[in-house]
C-alpha cells in the first residue's frame, strides 16, 4: 500500500528485529493515517528535492522498540517519527537531508543528527542517519546532535556550526 508517491506502508513498518524476533508490528488504522501524514509532510517533500532515500526505522511497536533498547518515549511507537540516510553513488551523506529539511521550510517537531563523527564540541559532517519526528500540531522544530560523551552515554545538543529553525 502506498503512503505517497515514492513511499510504501511495508518501508515504513519494517524491522528486521521485529521479524527476527517474531515480534508484531503491525500499524493500527490510526497509525496508518499518522504515518501518510508523516510520509507526505516530511519524507516525499525530501524525496522529491534529493531522490531516493532511505528509511532505516519509522514505526515501531512498544514490543520492537523495547527489544531494541529504543527510549521508553520514542515518537516513533506515536507513528511521529522517521530515521533515514541518503545515498548518492555510493557515498553516503546524510546532512543532505538535514540541508534539505531546512531548505524547503518543512515542519518538523525534531530533527535529530545522529551520532557519525559528532562530538561535545563538533558538529558531524557525517552523521550516520538523521532522526525526524512530525507531529499533526505544535511542533517545536527543534534541530539536535546526538553524540556519545566519554562514559558512553547518549547526549543530545543544539548543533554549533548549522543553521537551525
Amino acid at each position: 500500500m502506498r503512503v505517497s508517491k515514492n513511499f510504501t506502508l511495508r518501508e515504513l513498518t519494517h524491522s528486521n528485529s521485529a521479524l527476527r524476533l517474531g515480534i508484531d508490528n503491525t500499524p493500527t488504522k490510526d497509525g496508518i493515517h499518522k504515518l501518510t501524514i508523516l510520509a507526505n509532510s516530511i519524507l516525499q517533500p525530501i524525496r522529491n528535492k534529493l531522490g531516493p532515500i532511505r528509511v532505516t526505522s519509522c514505526f515501531r511497536s512498544e514490543a520492537t522498540n523495547l527489544a531494541i533498547g529504543g527510549s521508553a518515549n520514542s515518537q516513533h511507537c506515536r507513528y511521529e517519527a522517521v530515521d533515514c540516510q541518503f545515498v548518492k553513488n555510493g557515498e553516503m551523506d546524510n546532512i543532505k537531508i538535514y540541508e534539505a529539511i531546512l531548505d524547503l521550510g518543512l515542519d518538523f517537531d525534531q530533527c535529530i543528527l545522529e551520532f557519525g563523527d559528532s562530538t561535545e564540541t563538533q558538529d558531524p559532517n557525517h552523521p550516520a542517519w538523521i532522526h525526524i519526528s512530525y507531529k499533526i500540531s505544535d511542533n517545536r522544530k527543534e534541530s539536535l546532535v546526538a553524540y556519545k560523551n566519554e562514559e558512553n552515554k547518549t547526549r543530545y545538543r543544539k548543533p554549533i556550526t548549522y543553521k537551525t529553525l
